[in-house]
């Protein structure tokens, strides 16, 4: 098979790469946890001609899994090599080679903890998705799955879960997926990556949750109440594992660092000049030494339970909660925020409005103007889109548009285009304005809240934030799992980049290219008492986001699922730090509400607001 059949992109420097087209089947989703079953790898060099194919089984030395989807019983698995027999192999397929995968971060995680079992690295330097680079695309196909891509590109698939079967569907919907981009000018969603060992990236076990409410710091003499947060440092004459255990007994909440929610930190030597001790003495956090807790051990008062899918306590037509101890927001997120609407359920998705099926691409003006552009689209009925992709009906331009590079792709490909007075009186909707898959997408305006489907729901949801290719800065997207005392219950439930996954699993950060994070979150695996999962991103660099422009937030319950909800995003001007989004309890309900919330500082002063503080 050529990737070369239908385009070749050997002229095309930043689509010129020598590619290695994956796909794994595993005995289960955890990739710590379970293994691969079977593996495909073909090559292919920058002109599109395959150079190389290898396929096996592998005995993983456990149960298959689900062995009805991809029918590998351990008596077809008995005689075939272990992963380890053949790592060098495929590694040697994979050396200097970008990977490609469909959910290229699945196959990724599994590889890089195989290889790190035969104790050897993962020779990958770079990945793509193709489900990443769809997402650029946008294809009218009904989701992003790889069926669905299959018969929408017109490739042949005989054999679903079958590695090598799917990794040659993998190459002609690439192929395909190659050409759009390129007709399009779609910059490809590479992911750096560096070399990884299985201690770096393996998330720690889960400790028990603690089931009390933290009630607040230590007082002087006071005795010590379930749910505090303790921190311990320093050497003691009880070993850590035992003050720990004794800890965690008695009801209290062993903390790994200090914040100003941490009620008491347990030294021998509060002058250690170590970072918790620094922290302590900065906060105002009592200290107290080994002798002291121990004594405090032996009477620890009756906490307070977490409550269990309660109302969330921030009322429905507010704005969200500013995370405590937060700066004051500067006069233009003050503003912002009067102004943010009352959450709402929106109209119906099917309303007869002016742009129930346009997806329209502002350019030019000012921060500003493009933001209330956008806005505009949304409250018409229609879609605010921030990258040129198929799904694009309509571009309209403000002052300075016009020289946007994106300008002589737009006119090659015909598309509409409509000065900005057009939104003041748009012309109805044509007849022949081709449906859009995301019809079905609720369009939620800032503030903009939803009910998640209630049983039979989902469990996994994906809630994903995408921007315009940046070249002078770089965006992160984090997530907090927040009680109902809006604090981290420990400091693994805060996931950014250095940290992807909370320790239960439940909340895991996936990165899908320079422009598109996603923050994946298991409602079922959620502890009892996580009451709301806020996602913020964040600006490393001295950009804003008002240099930034829109981030496009969309909430599907899958990795490749169709669109629940989609929003804009773009009130923010000089922040440096933007609360995106929230899944909190509501009753016995969950529901996702557009947030849109900004601030003047970076990350780190949000961190510690939700009591977490990372060195």
């Amino acid at each position: 098979m050529s990737l070369a059949a239908a385009l070749d992109v050997s002229h095309l420097p930043d689509y010129t790469h020598d590619w290695a087209l994956v796909d794994v089947e595993t005995s289960g989703l955890i990739a710590r946890r379970d293994r691969i079953l079977s593996i495909a790898v073909l090559t292919f060099g920058p002109d599109g001609t395959q150079t190389d194919e290898y396929s096996t089984l592998l005995n993983p030395g456990c149960d298959p899994g689900p062995v009805h989807i991809h029918g590998l019983t351990a008596e077809r698995l008995s005689g075939a090599p272990s992963f380890e027999q053949v790592a060098g192999r495929i590694g040697a397929l994979l050396q200097d080679r970008v990977m490609v995968a469909h959910n290229a971060q699945f196959d990724y995680d599994f590889l890089a903890h195989e290889f790190a079992r035969a104790r050897l690295y993962l020779p990958v330097a770079q990945r793509l998705c193709t489900l990443a680079l769809n997402r650029r695309v946008e294809p009218p196909s009904v989701d992003l799955s790889l069926a669905s891509l299959a018969a929408h590109y017109g490739v042949t698939q005989t054999r679903a879960h079958d590695a090598l079967d799917d990794t040659r569907v993998l190459a002609g919907i690439f192929r395909s997926s190659l050409s759009e981009a390129a007709r399009l000018d779609v910059p490809l969603p590479l992911v750096p990556c560096p070399p990884r060992q299985d201690p770096q990236f393996a998330p720690n076990p889960p400790k028990t949750p603690c089931a009390y409410r933290n009630p607040g710091r230590l007082t002087p003499n006071g005795p010590l109440v379930q749910g505090m947060k303790i921190a311990i440092t320093g050497e003691a004459a009880t070993s850590r594992a035992e003050l720990v255990a004794r800890a965690v007994a008695a009801g209290l909440n062993i903390m790994s660092s200090v914040s100003r929610h941490t009620s008491a930190l347990v030294t021998n030597d509060a002058a250690s000049g170590s970072a918790k001790a620094r922290r302590a003495m900065a906060e105002g956090v009592t200290v107290v030494d080994e002798h002291t807790f121990l004594k405090l051990l032996g009477e620890v008062r009756p906490g307070t339970p977490h409550e269990n899918q309660t109302p969330q306590k921030t009322p429905e037509a507010t704005t969200p909660a500013t995370p405590p101890t937060t700066p004051t927001p500067s006069p233009t997120t003050t503003a912002a925020i009067a102004n943010m609407p009352a959450p709402r359920r929106p109209e119906p998705k099917h309303s007869a409005r002016p742009f129930g099926r346009r997806r329209v691409l502002i350019l030019g003006g000012t921060h500003e103007e493009a933001s209330a552009a956008r806005a505009r689209v949304v409250e018409l009925g229609g879609a605010a889109a921030i990258n040129l992709s198929a799904s694009v009906t309509d571009v309209v331009l403000f002052p300075g548009g016009e020289l946007d590079r994106r300008m002589t792709r737009i006119t090659a490909l015909g598309l509409a285009v409509h000065a900005h007075a057009w939104l003041g009186a748009p012309a109805p909707e044509p007849a022949d304005v081709p449906a859009q898959d995301d019809a079905m997408t609720d369009i939620l305006p800032r503030g903009g809240v939803i009910d998640l489907p209630s049983l039979p729901a989902p469990d996994q949801w994906h809630v994903s934030a995408s921007w315009a290719q940046q070249a002078s800065c770089e965006i992160d997207v984090v997530a907090f799992v927040l009680d109902e005392d809006e604090q981290v219950s420990c400091d693994g439930d805060f996931v950014f980049y250095s940290a992807p996954e909370s320790p239960d699993g439940a909340t895991r950060l996936l990165c899908d290219g320079p422009t598109e994070q996603t923050i994946a979150v298991d409602l079922a695996a959620l502890p009892s008492a996580a009451h709301r999962i806020a996602i913020a991103a964040a600006i490393d660099g001295a950009a804003t986001f008002g240099d930034i422009g829109a981030v496009q937030m969309t909430l599907a319950p899958g990795v490749d699922a169709p669109a629940t909800a989609q929003a804009t995003l773009d009130a923010a001007t000089s922040e440096r730090t933007l609360l995106l989004a929230e899944i909190y309890r509501r009753g016995p309900r969950w529901r996702f509400r557009a947030v849109g919330q900004g601030y003047d500082y970076g990350l780190e002063t949000l961190v510690r607001g939700y009591g977490v503080d990372v060195e």
